[in-house]
């Protein structure tokens, strides 16, 4: 049994043989950000102070080699070597947060529904024992026996109480995971489960207007957070603004019309990109039309969803917009992974 320790808190975990750092961290409850669980964001780079890891397989960009010369690791692939590996984890981030995952949870599928050509909804019911999470977070599905590498898909309702869980998910021609579950994965299947990853998480606390940005099944993460601050009673403005090709690519827009006349404080726009708006509404990629909507973001909490290029393009826009930096949260998704 290796050992990793916490710096500066000088925390202590057991790290069974063969776990990741991040997987060992998250079943204790610590918040280590993380997005791809594959060696390809690099949001969960920790200086390692000593000790040895495997490093695994990792993608350049996630990890430069100045800061591998430095002593930096990608946790979602280290794996402790040495007896005890002692890694940089700030004080108030090493506090238990988050429910820690539970792996192998059994699921039925109650529903499949195609909400675009490429795009399906996944409903899931548990068959024990109720999955805990917070909103923004993910699950990891696949069939591993069968050829189905475990890939992270982001829960897209909030917690409920009967356990019920909700996917949008993409399908990717070159995927190994995606394909599976949109033609062989039927209504009365057992699945198992991986839940929750992720630190996208929506602070219940926060007193600002809220801005979320998102494209394609990012709009999942984003769905989650709203129906949780919207039904906390958060009183500031909430804006949605989704980015599609074409109208056919528009996702839930009923739900989300539904949730605009429910809620005065909320607003959701919608932009196309590939075809005019024949509606008169928002036409061109959100570097273009959200100064025309907010012009300043100086106060706002800022949420983006989505694929890499959409969500760079996002961050640099909402920058420009004065948005704080410690306010903006981001979830990338990358198509290696699903």
């Amino acid at each position: 049994m290796k050992k990793i320790v916490i710096q500066p808190s000088g925390k202590q975990i057991d790290c069974p043989s063969g776990e990741t750092v991040l997987s060992v961290l998250e079943k204790q409850g610590y918040a280590l950000p993380n997005n791809c669980r594959a060696g390809a964001c690099g949001e969960c780079k920790i200086k390692v102070l000593s000790g040895e890891f495997d490093q695994g397989f990792i993608m350049d960009m996630a990890l430069s080699q100045e800061d591998r010369d430095k002593g930096y690791g990608l946790m979602c692939m280290a794996k402790p070597i040495s007896d005890v590996l002692e890694i940089e984890f700030g004080t108030e981030d090493a506090k238990p947060k988050l429910f820690p995952p539970v792996e192998n949870s059994w699921h039925i599928v109650i529903d499949k529904i195609h909400r675009t050509e490429k795009i399906l909804e996944l409903k899931l019911a548990p068959l024990g024992k109720a999955i805990k999470f917070w909103p923004g977070q993910y699950a990891m599905i696949g069939n591993e026996t069968n050829g189905h590498p475990l890939r992270p898909y982001s829960i897209a309702n909030s917690p409920r109480s009967d356990g019920e869980l909700s996917f949008i998910i993409t399908k990717e021609p070159n995927g190994k995971t995606s394909p599976w579950i949109h033609d062989e994965v039927n209504i009365g299947d057992n699945i198992k489960i991986n839940a929750p990853y992720g630190t996208f998480l929506g602070d219940p606390s926060v007193d600002t207007p809220i801005l979320c940005l998102a494209s394609g099944s990012g709009l999942a993460p984003i769905l989650s957070l709203l129906n949780a601050y919207l039904s906390r009673g958060h009183k500031n403005p909430v804006t949605l603004l989704f980015s599609a090709k074409t109208k056919a690519d528009l996702l839930d827009y009923g739900k989300l019309k539904y949730l605009e006349s429910k809620y005065v404080n909320f607003k959701y726009k919608y932009t196309l990109t590939q075809e005019s708006n024949e509606t008169g509404g928002l036409e061109g990629r959100v570097d273009v039309v959200l100064p025309q909507l907010l012009p300043s973001l100086s106060n706002y909490s800022i949420y983006i969803a989505g694929g890499v290029s959409f969500v760079g393009a996002c961050k640099e826009t909402v920058q420009k917009l004065g948005a704080q930096e410690e306010l903006i949260h981001m979830e990338e998704y990358f198509a290696q992974q699903v």
